[in-house]
């Protein structure tokens, strides 16, 4: 007999607050023969006590994970993605914030979860960005980004100039508000927001979109990934510049740092139980989001 397939169940405690929604899915797993555990992508004093149910370490477990069971929203899982990306772990959204454009099910479809039982995966596999800051020849900073890195202003009204080139040389420079450098993923979050195009998600593209550019002639671009995106902010030091990857935690950035982003080799595996197509899941997305301010 083999082994049964070991599943965590990764609620945001601040959407899933009394556990409801992954106490459902722990049942109906259970009673399918799978093996789940349940861990947190943050830490919550007392989440899950009052219920009896014992909060496992996820950096611990995840490596001998088969699945992850993601409960929130984008933002939860982007949260995991650098940690999914890094052990090879396949991800499947429960959406319990907004939008939720890379989640799969919505809580009113749990028993779909039962699916899983002959675990013939649809997977899709979504490019990352190798993100690092390079300064007097070191790197500072590196991580790798599902949805973008953002290079922005810190102050209040004032305009920020950003000098971008690939290797081939140079390709623009901004002023304005700041750059976002995105995935195809990452292209129905922040990007969009800018006016960037939407791409489909499966793609493999960098995209690069000015925020409010103070000039009629800024452009997006969409750019093939074997390029490696240089940008630099010469105004550094005059004026606060900021690096955030995935809405991260920003750091600062100084005159002579250069950022680079590129097709990184690491992927996130998303699984899909559906059929839909991207034109699909992005229309009915974009209609719940309109109808949230029709009323």
């Amino acid at each position: 007999m083999s082994k049964p397939k070991k599943i965590i169940l990764c609620p945001n405690p601040y959407r899933d607050k009394d556990m409801t929604v992954a106490a459902r899915s722990k049942e109906i797993l259970d009673q399918e023969g799978f093996e789940t555990v349940v861990c947190l992508p943050f830490q919550k004093d007392g989440y899950g006590a009052e219920l009896g149910v014992p909060i496992q370490q996820l950096d611990r477990e995840i490596k001998r994970a088969d699945l992850l069971i993601a409960f929130g929203g984008d933002g939860t899982i982007l949260h995991l993605a650098k940690t999914l990306a890094m052990n090879r772990v396949p991800v499947l959204g429960i959406n319990l914030g907004s939008l939720g454009f890379m989640s799969e099910l919505e809580p009113d479809e749990l028993e779909r979860l039962r699916d899983l039982k002959n675990w013939d995966l649809s997977i899709e596999n979504r490019m990352m960005l190798d993100v690092s800051v390079v300064r007097d020849g070191r790197t500072v900073y590196n991580t790798i980004a599902l949805n973008d890195a953002v290079i922005s202003k810190g102050s209040i009204a004032r305009v920020v100039r950003l000098e971008i080139y690939t290797e081939e040389g140079f390709l623009t420079w901004v002023g304005g508000d700041g750059v976002v450098i995105s995935t195809p993923t990452g292209s129905t979050g922040y990007s969009m927001a800018t006016g960037g195009p939407i791409v489909e998600p499966t793609a493999r593209n960098i995209l690069i979109s000015p925020i409010c550019p103070h000039s009629t002639r800024s452009s997006s671009y969409v750019l093939d990934p074997s390029h490696v995106i240089h940008v630099k902010a010469p105004d550094a030091n005059r004026k606060f510049v900021y690096l955030s990857s995935d809405g991260g935690k920003a750091f600062s950035l100084k005159n002579n740092d250069t950022v680079q982003a590129k097709l990184s080799s690491h992927s996130m595996k998303l699984v899909r139980l559906s059929k839909k197509s991207f034109c699909e899941i992005l229309d009915k997305k974009m209609a719940m989001e309109a109808a949230k301010y029709e009323k």
